[in-house]
């Protein structure tokens, strides 16, 4: 399908992918900013093995969506489109909360400044990994946005071997430099509970 040609729709969700694809160059930015700086105070970087992998896992996700949704002349379905943009938008508002939250201690990567209480206050009141479940909400909704479903399910899985990975370093790492066990315990990792405080 030529681009001159290509329906409305599939114009609209290429310029989706490409608008959240630049926000996450914005937020490596951001991210590096934020190492060197934790770095300069003490900051320690723990199990970096898996970044690399997760970083590709992250760029190979933005180029299969609209790839499989112009390859496989996937379908663009009004209801379900309606639906996954809302689960999307509520992704990126859990994001930008999680990140004003943690202001110039979020990163992309696992690194902790040795002493410092955690986070408990924004989204941490509710969960432990909030920017977790906004990863996770999104590999499900872009892709389905048009019907991508193949997208969603590959993706979705990668990324939940990753996040156990990554969510066992990272716990691993603040119980080490800080009260973290103390202070999320009995705390649900990604869903939170009615009962949470």
């Amino acid at each position: 399908m030529a681009m001159a040609t290509a329906p409305p729709h599939v114009l609209l969700y290429l310029s989706l992918v490409v608008l959240i694809a630049l926000e996450r160059i914005a937020e490596l930015a951001l991210a590096s900013r934020n190492r060197r700086r934790l770095l300069a105070r003490g900051g320690v970087e723990a199990e970096p093995g898996h970044y690399r992998f997760m970083v590709l896992l992250h760029a190979a996700f933005l180029a299969a969506c609209p790839l499989e949704a112009l390859l496989f002349a996937r379908p663009f379905l009004r209801p379900l489109a309606a639906s996954m943009l809302v689960v999307l938008a509520v992704s990126t508002l859990l994001r930008f909360w999680v990140l004003t939250t943690l202001g110039e201690r979020w990163t992309t990567r696992i690194l902790t400044l040795p002493g410092a209480a955690p986070v408990v206050s924004g989204p941490f009141r509710l969960l432990r990994h909030p920017n977790y479940l906004a990863v996770v909400l999104e590999m499900f909704a872009l892709p389905l946005v048009h019907s991508a479903w193949v997208s969603a399910l590959v993706f979705s899985l990668a990324n939940a071997w990753v996040l156990k990975v990554r969510i066992t370093a990272e716990e691993r790492a603040l119980a080490e430099a800080s009260g973290y066990g103390v202070a999320f315990a009995g705390r649900p990792r990604l869903v939170p509970s009615l009962g949470a405080r």
